[in-house]
C-alpha cells in the first residue's frame, strides 16, 4: 500500500514538471533542423510531455520502453555498459532515443535530411536537462 501511494506521488510530481519538460522539447526542436517531434517518458513508458503532432504519444512511449529494454540487454550482453542512446534509420528519417538519467528517456523524430551529428549533440544536452528536471521532481516527491 505504501509503495502504491509513493508511486502515485512520484507520478504526480513528474507530471507537475510537464511544462518545463515540454519547454525543453520545444527548445530542442528549435535548435535542430528537420526534427519533427520529441517525447519525454519514464523508462517504463509513461509520457511526461510530448511535442509531436504526427504520432500517438502513448504508443510511442510504450514502444520506446520496449526498445529500451532490448537496447539495455544488448548493451549489457556485449559488455558495452549502461544504455546511452539508440538510433533507428528508416526510409523517411530517424527515431532516436536517449537516456535522460536513470528513470527517463527522450525520443526524437527527425526527417531524412537531419544532420545526425547535430541531433546527437543537442539531444544529449536535452537529455541531461530532462534528467535534472525529472530528478528534481522525484526529490520533491520524497519530501514530507
Amino acid at each position: 500500500m505504501r509503495r502504491t501511494l509513493r508511486q502515485r506521488t512520484e507520478r504526480r510530481q513528474l507530471l507537475a514538471a510537464e511544462p518545463e519538460v515540454l519547454e525543453e522539447l520545444r527548445r530542442l526542436r528549435a535548435r535542430v533542423a528537420h526534427v519533427t517531434g520529441a517525447l519525454a517518458a519514464t523508462s517504463d513508458g509513461v509520457v511526461l510531455a510530448h511535442d509531436a503532432a504526427t504520432v500517438e504519444p502513448d504508443g510511442v512511449a510504450a514502444l520506446t520502453a520496449a526498445a529500451l529494454g532490448v537496447a539495455q540487454s544488448l548493451a549489457g550482453a556485449t559488455g558495452r555498459g549502461a544504455f546511452r542512446e539508440l538510433l533507428v534509420r528508416g526510409e523517411d528519417g530517424y527515431v532516436a532515443t536517449y537516456a535522460a538519467g536513470s528513470t527517463a528517456v527522450l525520443t526524437v523524430l527527425a526527417g531524412e535530411r537531419t544532420n545526425v551529428g547535430r541531433l546527437h549533440m543537442e539531444a544529449r544536452r536535452s537529455g541531461a536537462r530532462l534528467a535534472d528536471l525529472v530528478s528534481g521532481a522525484l526529490r520533491r516527491a520524497e519530501q514530507p
